[in-house]
């Protein structure tokens, strides 16, 4: 996902535009190398134990035993419900524009954009001037797998090598590595990180699939692989206390093109029942807080729309694989894949689709999501059920983060 200016990354001696979320670089680009290896030691969506305490579910508001978020949410009005479903971008120090959005149209999560040198200590002061702007319960993530995408940078933060290099450590320090970087995130006032990749890339297409294998953010060339060490990751933000988010659901292994740069990438290879769906089902048992979909084309599943806006590859997620926690867009402010959707309409796709928390790394699109969104759902009393149903979900989400309460009713 592009966000305003670029970032100059050392390639080769080549400079990269960065990005987010789907955080990949421009066609052509190579993989750089790590600078070092690291050394060294979540909450639970809907699987395992984790070292957070959890919140219950997304029950009845008012109902003996229900989980008041659901209570908060029914309070909301249509446009604050709408609010806590788009995450907005704020790149480098939060600018008086940022700032503005954020008062004015109440997001409930910022991205952290921009490739910074701030360290630990500078990143806390730029994460604690977003929580003063935005009301003190903005849930903050960002893209930090390693390698080429790394957005904090600096003293504190142990230099990640990319995840084709994370592969190589055994599991169990593969997630002693993890939980050392998810402290650092944690210490600098973020909540969630969108990682680890969990796309398959078969060994014969690395070489040519733009966004995964060119890149060296995948994590192994077989479902199996590419699991184990999903998992390692995930288990090691866990214990850090950072939210995980396998990306970029059903899988992006088998394409060629970039669904940042291009108008429709299609995989006209993975099916409901792919192995490739392997790494999202073992992340899911872990009990992972969120996954990421992305924004190309699925003929196998769906033709008739990309993976973010279709109900029928988003009912995977939730039926056939049980995920009850967070479902995360890959970017649809600037990126080329929803380009032709207007702004005001991508929020509504989404969350119809079946969604909870889209991003929009520019602040424009993001306002135009959250309004259309509370104006389409004001008229739409079946629409209006669903952005409850999310808004409850994030909400529990930031309750397990400790960003809220959401306490069971006793009945």
């Amino acid at each position: 996902m592009t966000r305003r200016g670029p970032w100059v990354a050392s390639v080769a001696g080549v400079a990269a535009l960065a990005l987010v979320g789907c955080a990949q670089v421009p066609p052509g680009s190579a993989p750089g190398s790590p600078t070092s290896s690291p050394s060294g030691s979540m909450p639970g969506g809907s699987g395992t134990t984790s070292s957070l305490p959890t919140a219950s579910g997304t029950g009845t508001p008012g109902a003996p035993g229900s989980n008041t978020c659901g209570d908060l949410v029914a309070g909301m009005s249509m446009s604050e419900q709408a609010a806590e479903l788009v995450m907005m971008g704020v790149t480098g120090d939060l600018d008086a524009a940022e700032a503005a959005a954020l008062a004015e149209h109440g997001f409930g999560s910022v991205i952290l954009m921009g490739n910074t040198e701030h360290g630990v200590a500078g990143t806390k002061e730029r994460t604690d001037a977003i929580q003063e702007a935005g009301g003190g319960e903005v849930l903050i993530a960002v893209d930090q797998e390693g390698g080429l995408v790394r957005r904090l940078r600096g003293p504190g933060f142990t230099a990640m090598p990319s995840a084709a290099d994370q592969a190589e450590m055994t599991p169990e320090k593969l997630t002693t590595a993890a939980e050392q970087w998810g402290r650092q995130m944690a210490e600098a006032g973020v909540h969630l990180d969108l990682a680890p990749v969990a796309d398959v890339v078969p060994a014969d297409k690395v070489g040519t699939n733009e966004p995964i294998g060119k890149l060296g953010r995948g994590y192994g060339t077989t479902p199996e692989a590419v699991a184990q060490n999903v998992v390692a990751v995930v288990t090691g933000f866990q214990r850090a206390g950072i939210a995980a988010s396998p990306k970029h659901f059903p899988n992006l292994g088998e394409v060629v093109g970039n669904t940042d740069f291009a108008a429709q990438v299609v995989d006209d290879v993975t099916t409901a029942d792919s192995a490739s769906l392997e790494p999202y089902r073992q992340a899911i048992a872990a009990g992972v807080d969120t996954v990421m979909v992305g924004t190309a084309w699925y003929t196998q599943i769906d033709p008739d729309a990309p993976a973010a806006f279709s109900p029928t590859v988003l009912s995977i997620l939730r039926e056939d694989l049980a995920f009850d926690g967070v479902i995360v867009s890959d970017d649809l402010g600037v990126a080329k894949a929803v380009a032709d959707v207007p702004a005001a309409e991508r929020g509504v796709r989404f969350v119809r689709a079946g969604g909870d928390l889209g991003i929009a790394v520019d602040v424009a699109p993001a306002a135009a999501m959250v309004e259309g969104l509370a104006a389409a759902a004001a008229g739409d009393p079946a629409l209006a059920e669903r952005v409850a149903e999310s808004a409850t979900r994030v909400l529990a989400l930031k309750t397990r983060l400790g960003l809220a309460t959401c306490e069971r009713v006793v009945g």
